[in-house]
């Protein structure tokens, strides 16, 4: 149950991603997980060769996956922005393979790890928690609390919301539609690098780290409702405790098709997610 909720907590952060975009610039993101590999790998760079302590490391992850967003999106995303719902489809996954490659060539297919050795757990209420552990989950709930204070007490964060709402009268109203675009590509990541360093942090590092978690941060955001970063949140701790509580019924190599049975149920009985997301 408590490795259901530290995963289940990176997955928030991925799928808050994805309802993020989605909820704004109206496609699905399906290069987002391959956005969480880079994200990771700057992380491995940042602590085994410049030596930097885990925050400081999130900092760098973050400014480089934030910058690499906009750069995709400048140069391909924009380009497609009038294009139709398949094309920009096909875009996302020619961009997921892109990143895939670019992990693979700059670090190679081999596993990498943050820190190798064994540290000693925390001892608490009888439970065990590895220092990681607490750091991903305390991480979360800070990230998850800036995000919301961001969209609710700034006016970008405003604007967003209001673009998330209804695009054409935010732009009536005179709403910088354009930077708006530009901080949902900052923070979606953000997000997805924290997602990814603290993934790397708690497991191992591969090209393909990402991708693999993409279809419970798919499942997390129609389950909760696509669009709805409560929504993503909520369905994001359903699905890692749920991945997890599997484990003791079905062989472990089955988790991955936990997330994908809850999101085909889901989409049978109430497509629109427990909170309700974008019709």
């Amino acid at each position: 149950m408590l490795y259901g909720i530290v995963l289940g907590s990176i997955i928030s952060l991925g799928a808050i991603g994805v309802s993020l975009i989605y909820g704004i610039l109206g496609f699905s993101h399906f290069a987002h997980g391959d956005m969480m590999t880079i994200g990771a790998y700057v992380g491995l760079f940042g602590i085994t060769t410049l030596g930097l302590p885990l925050p400081l490391t999130l900092l760098l992850a973050a400014a480089a996956t934030a910058l690499l967003a906009l750069l995709i999106d400048r140069l391909i995303y924009r380009r497609l922005r009038s294009a139709s719902p398949i094309i920009m489809l096909i875009s996302t996954i020619g961009v997921s393979f892109m990143l895939q490659s670019l992990a693979q060539i700059v670090w190679g297919p081999n596993n990498e790890v943050y820190h190798p050795g064994i540290t000693l757990p925390y001892k608490f209420l009888g439970l065990r928690l590895q220092p990681v552990e607490v750091t991903i989950i305390i991480g979360s709930i800070l990230l998850v609390a800036l995000l919301h204070l961001f969209l609710h007490r700034t006016k970008t964060g405003k604007a967003m919301r209001a673009m998330s709402d209804n695009v054409s009268l935010s732009q009536i109203t005179g709403i910088n539609t354009d930077m708006v675009v530009i901080w949902t590509w900052i923070i979606a990541g953000i997000l997805a690098a924290a997602a990814g360093v603290f993934l790397g942090a708690d497991t191992q590092l591969n090209p393909r780290m990402g991708f693999n978690l993409l279809l419970p941060i798919f499942a997390a955001a129609i389950l909760g409702g696509i669009g709805n970063l409560y929504g993503a949140i909520l369905g994001g701790l359903i699905i890692g405790v749920a991945q997890e509580v599997s484990t003791t019924i079905f062989d472990p190599g089955y988790k991955p098709a936990i997330g994908f049975i809850i999101m085909v149920f889901m989409l049978l009985v109430r497509p629109y997610g427990i909170l309700g997301g974008k019709r």
